[in-house]
Order: structure tokens, then sequence, then C-alpha cells
């Protein structure tokens, strides 16, 4: 080895010891985060050290999670990453695509069979057990199924059709299944998911509600008769925080509002806390932007509207439906809105109670086909 070579090997050490040393002792300094903006969920905070911890392999675990959470510029580290895995040619990350033109996909997950097949069960037996309540089912495919224009050449879009289909044959006759494939994919050319977010644009539940209306046999409102807003063009969501490509331009929100506006009042009946609108404007301030509709997910929403056709409509739901609900107001004298995943009472006994007459269920594929609480729909304690 000349000395050349050990100068070089003494000056690289050096330099890979100041660093090292450099990041523990700015790590030492800086103090622990508790929520990431970016990736929109909390961080692992330090594990509470004890003897039993440690010998049930508990603390190391999660004192691991908290060294990766808690990692001094760890947004930096994320994006740096995410820039090299763009430049070598990585699509996926986390579950997540990145299409053309900076399009984020949710990857679907093949469901198990008796997964399905007991999803489709719960629905034919609570339509058995409420033969009198008119019901119409809607499973949105997703943007992996819609836009297959910017999808990666290697990501198949069959799967989700495909799921969505065999449910669509196996339900009860009786029960209305509204397809919105057809409406939702000849529009694919329009801003209608959004580039950062799992849920559908505003524009895309609206076309939505177009087909609604043919199966639900009310007259639609216009396009032209609404008053569309942008309220924010800084949208950052789900899949952009899951995922960790970063460099991708942000979405905006719109929100359609009746140029003829109708009164109504909304419940959040298990916060006992009752609003005038149907948007939480100040949300839009916040990293999940898309809670601005109905300020997020509840058990229980009400809404009572002036329309006095008597009409009422039961709508089970995940939060793709949080952006179609304003469109229904003016077809209704009464909304309720239930979401399985926290509501706790019995489905069966909320029906007669309120004797309601039409029920919509209204999932995404995706929700559809990973959440379980679809099962409980007969079987919530009275």
């Amino acid at each position: 080895m000349n000395t050349y070579e050990k100068i070089y090997k003494r000056i690289m050490a050096c330099l890979l010891s100041l660093f090292i040393g450099g990041m523990f002792t700015i790590n030492l300094l800086t103090p622990n985060k508790s929520f990431s903006d970016s990736e929109n969920r909390n961080l692992e905070q330090l594990p509470a050290f004890s003897i039993q911890n440690l010998l049930d392999k508990k603390f190391t675990p999660n004192y691991e999670k908290y060294i990766s959470d808690q990692f001094a510029y760890r947004d930096f580290w994320i994006s740096m990453k995410s820039d090299i895995d763009r430049t070598i040619g990585k699509k996926e990350n986390n579950g997540v695509y990145i299409g053309k033109n900076g399009f984020l996909f949710q990857k679907f997950n093949k469901p198990e069979d008796q997964d399905v097949k007991s999803k489709i069960e719960a629905i034919n037996n609570f339509h058995l057990a409420n033969p009198n309540v008119q019901k119409h089912v809607m499973l949105v495919p997703t943007a992996i199924s819609i836009l297959e224009n910017k999808l990666p050449n290697y990501v198949s879009r069959v799967d989700e059709v495909t799921y969505i289909d065999k449910v669509k044959k196996s339900l009860n006759k009786e029960i209305n299944f509204i397809d919105v494939y057809p409406i939702l994919s000849s529009k694919k050319n329009e801003y209608i998911f959004y580039k950062t977010d799992h849920h559908w644009t505003t524009k895309g539940a609206y076309y939505a509600y177009l087909e609604l209306s043919k199966n639900m046999k009310f007259t639609p409102i216009q396009k032209g008769s609404f008053n569309i807003k942008k309220i924010t063009n800084s949208f950052y969501g789900s899949l952009y925080s899951k995922a960790g490509f970063r460099h991708i331009d942000p979405d905006s929100i719109e929100i359609y509002e009746p140029k003829e506006a109708i009164k109504y009042k909304v419940e959040y009946v298990d916060e006992a806390k009752t609003s005038q609108s149907l948007y939480e404007m100040n949300n839009i301030k916040k990293k999940d932007k898309y809670t601005v509709f109905f300020n997020g997910n509840h058990p229980f929403v009400k809404i009572t509207t002036e329309n006095t056709n008597g009409k009422k409509l039961l709508i089970v739901k995940d939060s793709y439906a949080n952006a179609l609900l304003p469109f229904l107001l003016s077809h209704f004298s009464e909304i309720h809105i239930i979401d399985l995943r926290y509501y706790t009472d019995n489905l069966n006994m909320f029906i007669q109670k309120n004797k309601i007459e039409e029920m919509l269920l209204l999932y995404n594929a995706n929700t559809f086909f990973e959440d379980s609480s679809i099962t409980d729909l007969n079987d919530k304690e009275n």
C-alpha cells in the first residue's frame, strides 16, 4: 500500500467518523416530533424501558421504530431515497405505484375468495332481513381501473374490475347494483381522480351522482346549476404520504354549491354536535385536506333538509361517499349516514326505528374488499 492510498483511507475513515459522530450528536439535540405532516401519521415515541419488556422482546422493536421515526432530517432522507428510486426506475413503494405524469395508484390486493363470499352473504342476508327497503350497491373502481393510460406498463387493471363484477353477479337480484365503471371510464381524460390521493375528485363523484340518479329515479341537478369553487390547489393526499415519492405536483380540491341553495342541518350524533354546513373549511389548512368534507368520517351523521317529499335515505359507506353526499340534499328530506367501521348499534333495529325505505351501500373497491366490518351488517349488538 503506497503513501497516497494510506492518506486516502485515513481521510475517508475520518470523514465517516465525523459524519456518524455528527449525526449522533444532532439526533441527541433534536427534539422529538409527535406527528409527521408529510406522512400524515403519528410518530413513534421513546418506549418505556423495563426488564420485563426487554425479556418479552417488546422493547427492542419499539425502540427501533422510535429511532427510525425520530431520526434527524427524516423527511430529507426519505425524499433523497425517493429521488434515487425514481432515477433507477423504481415504480412501486409501500403498495403505491407511480405512473405517468406523476399519478400515484393504490395497489389492488386480491382478496381471499372466502372473504368475498362472506361479504356477499352478509349483504344478501341483510336484504332478506329487511325486504321492504329498496337497496342499491355502488362499488366504485379506483383510479387503477379507470386511468389505464397512466399506469406503469407492468401493472394490470383487470383484477379490481373482475372482483367488482363477481359481487355484481352474486348479489340477490332484487338488490340494484349501480355500475359506475362505464361513465367513469368515458371521463378518464378529465380530472376525476386525485393524483396524490386514493379518493375520486368532486367531479368524479358528480358523474357517479348522475348514474345514481338514473337508478334511484330522481332528476339530477345539472352541472351549470352549481357554483364550482376551487378551495385549495396544494393538496397532498394519502398516497403521497404512504409512498414516499416526492417532487410531485399537488392536487386541487373543488366543491359544488347549488346556485339555488337548500337549507339543511347536519347532526354528528355520537359527538352530539350540529352544523349548518357539510364542509369544515378550516381543514384546508391541515395536511389531510380531504377532511374538508364532513370533517372526516363519523359513526353516524344525520342530515335534515327543507325538502318536503318525506323521503329518507340510509347510506352505509366509506370516505368515498363524502364527496358525493352533497349532491343528494335536494332529493331527500332525511339522509342517515353510517360508517360500519365505527358504528356499534344494530342496523336492522335502526332501519325499523327510523322507517327507512331506501338504502345505498357505497364503497370504493379497495375498502370494500379489505374492510371486514361489512360482514357485520347483521351482527351488531342490539
